[in-house]
């Protein structure tokens, strides 16, 4: 293979968006399935980035949803995968107007490059056969192929689209013109397309030219491309992430990349790979790829079974015990639990839909909530007051603020904090507190080498999120602590 088309000219874009709602209680839209370890020690964004850090490929470029960005960059920094560039959304428009955004920062350099373009919540158990098939694809991409990745089915699923392979394309065997696309079939339909042979899972995953994949996008839908030129070069730096421009953003249509482009063009292709690939759209998904005990049961955690069969048990915290079922899902966190049949997993979606019409707080926030220098979990809360566990990452510091209907007290439980409260300074240890008087203005930092601990008792008529005025804040957030 010529330099041309070397996996080394491909640049990965990893897209990030999505909640994830079908893995509810776990995935929640603060903290979706991506950024949760659910097929292995690593989390998905990570297992994602990891795929592809190897030095046949350029830094990846890095999609996500703004109120995510914290956590995108972090996790990957624990990976050590330093991205190209990692470009906040406003508003989610589906993935085609991502892919434009992405196409245009790679078109900026001068260069046209192959994009690589992967949803950051797949399973991809053999990434040996991902790696080749990418290398078969460069070939194709090159030549001016815009390629799709088709997972060679196992089974009549009905979950997924479908892609009709045609003849080769020419550029190698395992290359093929793309005849159709289909939609999701019914199950007898699938079984056709499985004894067929010739129609593959449509996986989401493609590779292509930035040039080839925004000239297909300008003759399909060029309002996509007119607000993504508007949305990038309007962009603005925040700390190390770009953010675009809200109001070009929101201005495009929505719709996916299959939709917009690949649906539409002559130049479609496809490469069958067989690589162990899941997109994990449900809990019956992790129960399908995971190791099972003699009984064909999966658990994780704290789990007891007794005469149980066919089921995925998950605790993350708690003990739970099941008894005399098949064929079960059961999830517990520490604020929610799930039981459901494991044939109708897909219904969780509908619980969570029913959690938002409630306005609930469970179907988007953990008790864990993640922030730039830390995290904070809801330990009790009553009338007018609230328990807080706050973990302060070593260095960090939370934004010099006030509170107009809550005073707080900040008990120190592990390593050492610097506490401005009013015009005061004064560094706390363990066992040591202080107390910040409503409407003091005050700041917690770390100034110490390992994480602090400490635990926060709110007391008032009020204790939102919301109630918080910030005079200095070094992440550039206006709203949430």
């Amino acid at each position: 293979m010529g330099s041309k088309a070397s996996a080394s000219t491909v640049t990965p874009v990893i897209l990030s968006g999505g909640a994830g709602s079908r893995l509810w209680p776990l995935s929640r839209a603060s903290y979706p399935k991506q950024f949760l370890p659910l097929a292995s020690e690593q989390t998905m964004i990570q297992e994602t980035a990891l795929r592809v850090s190897s030095d046949r490929f350029a830094a990846p470029l890095v999609i996500c949803n703004e109120e995510h960005r914290f956590i995108v960059a972090e996790q990957l920094r624990a990976a050590s995968v330093s991205p190209a560039e990692i470009i906040l959304e406003p508003v989610g428009r589906n993935t085609a107007p991502a892919v434009c955004i992405a196409a245009l920062a790679l078109l900026e350099s001068g260069e046209d490059r192959l994009m690589l373009v992967m949803p950051s919540d797949h399973v991809i158990a053999r990434s040996d056969r991902f790696l080749e098939a990418v290398e078969q694809a460069a070939v194709a991409a090159a030549a001016g192929s815009l390629v799709t990745f088709g997972i060679t089915p196992v089974a009549p699923e009905t979950g997924y689209g479908y892609i009709k392979a045609g003849g080769p394309l020419g550029t190698g065997d395992n290359i093929r013109v793309v005849e159709r696309f289909v939609e999701k079939p019914d199950l007898a339909t699938a079984q056709t397309y499985l004894a067929d042979g010739r129609y593959l899972w449509n996986s989401g995953i493609f590779l292509f030219s930035a040039a080839a994949y925004v000239a297909e996008l300008e003759k399909s839908n060029p309002a996509i491309v007119e607000a993504c030129r508007q949305a990038r070069s309007s962009a603005a730096r925040d700390l190390t992430f770009c953010r675009l421009e809200k109001e070009a953003f929101a201005a495009s249509p929505s719709d996916s990349v299959d939709y917009a482009v690949m649906e539409k063009t002559d130049q479609a292709a496809v490469v069958a790979v067989d690589m162990g690939w899941n997109d994990v759209g449900a809990w019956s998904a992790l129960w399908d790829i995971a190791e099972k005990d003699e009984s064909g049961n999966v658990v994780h955690g704290d789990v007891v079974l007794h005469n149980a069969r066919n089921s995925y048990v998950r605790s993350e915290e708690q003990l739970v015990a099941v008894a005399g079922l098949d064929d079960v899902v059961v999830i517990a966190t520490d604020d929610a639990v799930l039981v459901a049949d494991r044939k109708h997993v897909q219904d969780v979606k509908l619980i969570v839909e029913r959690l938002k019409a409630e306005k609930r707080d469970e179907h988007a926030l953990h008790t864990t909530v993640y922030r730039p220098w830390g995290s904070y979990r809801g330990i009790d809360i009553g009338d007018r007051f609230q328990v807080k566990r706050i973990t302060v990452k070593p260095g960090e510091r939370l934004s010099l603020q006030m509170h107009h209907h809550r005073a707080e007290h900040w008990i120190v439980v592990q390593g050492t904090a610097l506490v401005t409260c009013g015009e005061k300074q004064e560094l706390l240890f363990e066992n040591q507190s202080v107390y910040i008087p409503m409407g003091t203005t005050h700041r917690l930092e770390n100034p110490g080498k390992v994480p602090l601990h400490l635990i926060e008792v709110q007391s008032g008529s009020y204790l939102g999120e919301d109630d918080i005025v910030r005079f200095e804040d070094g992440y550039g957030r206006v709203a949430g602590k």
